[in-house]
């Protein structure tokens, strides 16, 4: 596997020796720019087929060339000077590891002082102002959290170290964040393949630190594809949450049309473990999983977020049993007091309710309870509740378990075309007769949640409410969670194909076998017969 680096690092905030440089005490960021003036002769840059970012300057070619690369350099405010010299930087030197602010935090911080500014964040193509407060913090306040740009800092100093094709469709995501070099990242392993991403494990060679990469796949660099890349980056940005995973930073190139999110890095998900033979969870186990789960979405709920994606695989598990929502590709903004039109075409089949296969486009965070019931019966049955093939299929299976919706259902519901799919005799549920061997509290709390209208499943904070958590026995402690092998649906998927092609194998030596056995002994003159020639 290639990697994303060398390994050779000289970030601003190191001395050769590993130890930190000590930060000037000014309360302006200061932004450390370092590039290379000799001509870049040997761009490594997608070098697999996985895209491998390497855009690591070579000292010795600059050498050989007889040029010496140019130390690091810190450029200080007045903020235009700073805006030039980025501008000036040649495009080959231009590759760029993208972290989050902190320079500022921490000098503030020192002083005992916190600085903040008003900043317009775009929601759906609506302004959406944060004021924040400046002054020291009273005691006992609780620690503010740094969401906009640091006192003093424009937008477009940030971003004069992004690609154009970039920041011309997407700078406002990215606002606030400061520039890191790319070879300061070891690509160690493939641990993920999605239809416009892949997940890489890697090694931040800053400190050690194991991350995942997820690359982003651009059509042609289509700028709606930026834009819809950027609503992520948006989205992850604004949740700050221990059931949600976390953004670290990004990694992008002004030279080529890859980006990659750098994410904490999580050894297993929830449709990994469920795959391994012979793993039954228990009750404790299961509220466990479902409390923070249900956390993670209170909180993504409340900060006007719809993950619109919750399944298994999604569900990221550390070796400390902690469970952290991820992959908010499809994720967007709502607010539940205006109607706003969305696309039904989101979630996975399995997972995914009634009213999105119906076409509804009016919609909110009762779209994800349903995914969570579903993974509810999941954890306990072992096994996907509803494994449709079409939508179709889907809808008929809902029906058959849930029941057919009422006539106030489908009124409310306001598509012409749904009605063609409403069952020609009423369905009766039977929710408490398939899964009668479930816990009765857990039973009840699966009732909610796959409740076939969307108004009756309630929300992520009054199922946390529910008797399921609160009577015995009790959610286990995440830390007592067993240790399991690092376990990803990608490994059970690479599990089910080499079992596959090995049992293909299996059978075509089988018949070659068996074709052989009947073959009759050759006859010696067939040959001459065929030509006409006979004995």
């Amino acid at each position: 596997m290639g990697c994303v680096s060398s390994k050779q690092f000289h970030g601003g905030d190191e001395h050769g020796d590993g130890k930190p440089r000590r930060r000037p005490s000014s309360n302006s960021l200061k932004h450390l720019v370092s590039y290379s003036s000799s001509k870049r002769h040997e761009d490594l840059e997608e070098e697999d087929e996985e895209g491998a970012v390497v855009a690591a300057m070579s000292s010795s070619a600059g050498r050989r060339a007889g040029n010496n690369a140019s130390t690091a350099r810190l450029i200080r405010k007045p903020p235009a000077p700073v805006v030039e010299a980025v501008a000036a930087l040649p495009e080959e030197a231009a590759t760029l590891a993208i972290g989050v602010v902190d320079a500022e935090r921490a000098v503030a911080a020192a002083a005992g002082n916190w600085k903040w500014t008003p900043t317009d964040v775009q929601v759906n193509g609506a302004a959406e102002q944060e004021t924040r407060s400046a002054g020291p913090r009273t005691e006992g306040e609780a620690k503010p959290r740094i969401r906009g740009v640091p006192n003093g800092v424009q937008g477009e100093h940030v971003a004069a170290g992004w690609p154009r094709w970039l920041t011309e469709v997407a700078a406002e995501a990215v606002r606030g964040w400061q520039p890191r070099r790319s070879e300061s990242f070891e690509k160690l392993d493939k641990i993920g393949q999605g239809t416009y991403s892949s997940v890489y494990k890697a090694r931040d060679l800053e400190n050690g630190k194991i991350v995942a990469l997820k690359k982003v796949r651009f059509a042609n660099m289509d700028p709606e594809s930026v834009r819809f890349m950027a609503r992520e980056i948006h989205i992850l940005r604004r949740l700050d949450h221990p059931n949600v995973v976390k953004l670290e930073g990004l990694v992008t190139s002004r030279m080529s049309s890859s980006l990659y999110l750098v994410f904490e890095y999580m050894e297993h998900d929830l449709a990994g473990l469920a795959a391994t033979p012979g793993l039954k969870f228990t009750e404790p186990q299961v509220k466990c999983y479902m409390r923070q789960l249900l956390s993670g979405l209170d909180h993504c709920h409340n900060r006007g977020v719809l993950h619109r994606d919750i399944k298994g695989a999604n569900l990221l598990l550390d070796n400390n049993g902690i469970l952290k929502i991820a992959d908010f590709g499809l994720a967007t903004f709502f607010n539940p007091n205006q109607k706003q039109h969305l696309t039904s075409r989101v979630v996975t089949l399995w997972y995914r309710p009634p009213e999105l296969l119906l076409g509804a486009t009016n919609y909110g965070a009762a779209v994800d309870l349903w995914s969570a019931g579903c993974i509810l019966a999941e954890l306990l049955s072992g096994k996907p509740i509803m494994p449709g093939r079409t939508e179709v299929e889907q809808l008929h299976k809902i029906f058959k378990l849930c029941g057919s919706p009422s006539e106030e259902f489908w009124a409310n519901l306001k598509l012409s075309r749904a009605t063609i799919f409403k069952p020609q005799h009423p369905y009766r549920r039977c929710v408490n007769d398939v899964y009668k061997d479930f816990p009765t509290t857990a039973l009840t709390l699966l009732d909610r949640l796959l409740a076939v209208e969307p108004g009756n499943r309630g929300t992520a904070a009054s199922a946390l409410d529910s008797e399921f958590f609160t009577t015995k026995p009790y959610a286990c402690d995440p830390s007592s969670l067993p240790k399991y092998p690092p376990s990803k649906e990608y490994d059970a998927k690479l599990r089910d194909e080499e079992a596959r092609r090995q049992r293909a194998a299996a059978k075509g030596q089988e018949a070659e076998a068996g074709r052989r056995k009947q073959l009759p002994a050759p006859d010696g003159n067939s040959g001459l017969q065929v030509l006409g020639i006979h004995s």
